[in-house]
């Protein structure tokens, strides 16, 4: 059904930017979404996590991914945040990220629910009977207490290998991407959702990342992407150390606040407004931000 749909290199997740008023900065967004292409980002996923989409009523959601859709023109794939704990939700965002032109669609398993292996199983068999997207499965247990174990994954895959076509895992358990690659083949697109562990994944199989640094560091992230797709490890390395420390300071306070942060830092005038319950930055957070910035040679 989507065959030939695979996703490599530096993918940030995108912030969304707010004015004042807590009112999408659709100009700002779309500013934003230039510069990451020009900057070599090789995908871009709209209304994640790190886009506070949690915040984000059902027409701002919608219509941030078809801003985005419409900016990007074609040159990047757009990947659109869709999940839900309800699978009538789910698959009714599924066909609302369509309608809004997205590549893909990034899926969390159930959250808050707490559904058995059986029970991802059949949310993700629900959404692949009519999905109109490939989708990408999304495992993030630390936000969702839902684990998508490899049995499972592999599960998902195996009976619907033309819908789900990559998996962002930010389980932080590397031996996974092995796992993986031995139940899903070499060729299943994994990409690491922990920009601390990139390198690791990457050497064990990756394919990229789907990251919250490359919305402040695109181009050093793109770079440091195409080192591990040409298997210049020794580069690469490089670039983890020079990039480590933002990866650490970005997570130092509630993300997205000092992601937040540092965009102001790099890109003069970008807002900082967050929707409660986010909060800015701390005092402590926004040091280890600006000496990180510094450290990367980003300000």
């Amino acid at each position: 059904m989507f065959a030939g749909f695979s996703f490599a290199g530096s993918i940030p997740a995108l912030v969304t930017p707010f004015a004042a008023d807590g009112s999408f900065d659709e100009h700002g967004y779309r500013d934003f979404v230039e510069w990451q292409i020009a900057e070599g980002s090789s995908a871009l996923v709209a209304c994640g996590t790190t886009g506070e989409a949690a915040t984000l009523s059902y027409d701002e959601h919608f219509h941030v991914v078809r801003v985005c859709v419409d900016q990007a023109k074609g040159r990047v794939p757009v990947i659109a945040g869709a999940g839900s704990n309800d699978t009538r939700v789910a698959s009714a965002n599924l066909r609302a990220a369509h309608e809004a032109g997205a590549d893909a669609a990034l899926m969390v398993p159930p959250y808050y629910n707490r559904p058995s292996q059986e029970g991802i199983f059949r949310h993700f068999e629900a959404l692949a009977a009519d999905a109109p997207l490939p989708i990408i499965l999304y495992n993030v247990p630390g936000r969702t207490v839902t684990d998508i174990q490899p049995a499972t994954l592999a599960r998902v895959v195996t009976a619907f290998p033309q819908v789900f076509v990559g998996v962002k895992d930010a389980s932080g358990v590397l031996a996974r991407v092995s796992q993986h690659r031995e139940a899903c083949g070499p060729d299943f697109c994994q990409l690491s959702g922990n920009d601390d562990l990139a390198l690791a994944f990457n050497v064990m199989g990756g394919t990229g990342c789907i990251s919250v640094t490359a919305n402040v560091a695109p181009k050093l992230c793109a770079e440091f992407q195409a080192a591990c797709q040409a298997g210049d490890f020794v580069t690469a390395l490089a670039y983890q150390d020079r990039l480590y420390p933002l990866h650490d300071a970005l997570f130092t306070d509630a993300s997205p606040g000092p992601v937040k942060y540092a965009m102001a830092r790099v890109r003069a005038g970008f807002p900082e407004t967050l929707r409660l319950p986010m909060t800015p930055a701390g005092d402590a957070s926004r040091a280890a931000v600006d000496a990180a910035l510094a450290h990367a040679g980003l300000v």
